[in-house]
This record gives C-alpha cells, sequence and structure tokens, in this order.
C-alpha cells in the first residue's frame, strides 16, 4: 500500500505542474490570439479557436427572495445555473422571478484541434 500511496502522490504532484504548465501556455496562445485581433487562427498544423459564452452567477440573497418556497429552495441547496436552467425549462420557475438574482459573466474557451 506504501508504494500506492507514493505514487497517487507522485501522480498529483505531475498533475499540478501540468495544470500550472496548461494555464500559461493557455494565457500565452489568448494573449496572441488578443494582440492579432482574432477569434480563430490556424497556427502550423492546428486550429485555434476562441469560444465566448455567457454564464450566470447567482447571488444567494437575491435568489432565496426571489424563491421563498422551502421546497424549491431545498431543491437548489445551492445556487447551480445548470439546475436552475432545468427547473426554469421544465417550468417549476418562471424565469422573470430571477431576472434580478444574478450577474452575468462572460467566459472565454480555448479550443485547440489538429487540422
Amino acid at each position: 500500500m506504501d508504494k500506492t500511496v507514493r505514487r497517487y502522490y507522485q501522480q498529483k504532484q505531475k498533475q499540478k505542474e501540468i495544470e500550472q504548465e496548461l494555464t500559461e501556455l493557455r494565457n500565452e496562445i489568448l494573449t496572441y490570439l488578443t494582440e492579432k485581433e482574432a477569434s480563430e487562427l490556424e497556427i502550423g498544423s492546428h486550429k485555434v479557436k476562441l469560444v465566448v459564452q455567457e454564464r450566470k452567477e447567482y447571488d444567494d440573497n437575491k435568489l432565496f427572495e426571489a424563491l421563498p418556497d422551502p421546497e424549491l429552495w431545498r431543491m437548489l441547496s445551492k445556487p447551480d445555473s445548470s439546475k436552475i436552467a432545468s427547473l426554469i425549462k421544465l417550468n417549476v420557475i418562471n424565469e422573470e422571478k430571477l431576472k434580478d438574482t444574478f450577474a452575468t459573466k462572460t467566459v472565454k474557451l480555448l479550443q485547440v484541434d489538429k487540422k
């Protein structure tokens, strides 16, 4: 078991290093795209694409005020955008009630594919 724990620890350390390098490379690519004022480029044998998404980040207090029903609140337990979107889609919650309970956040996703 000692060997397994040691291996797990080593792999987690590698994972941290890889995630750090990926973050640095991502930032470098995003900077390059920004400088070129492009959202999509072919670089060597790869296609780089910047996809912009908007995500809602709910305010707990405002959401609770908009949804005073304890049963609904229990279903959410913690504001989860996908759960809230599902409840809206199923007409369990009226979207109009939630109009002032969130802020919209723009997120940039980077896609790199082989040509």
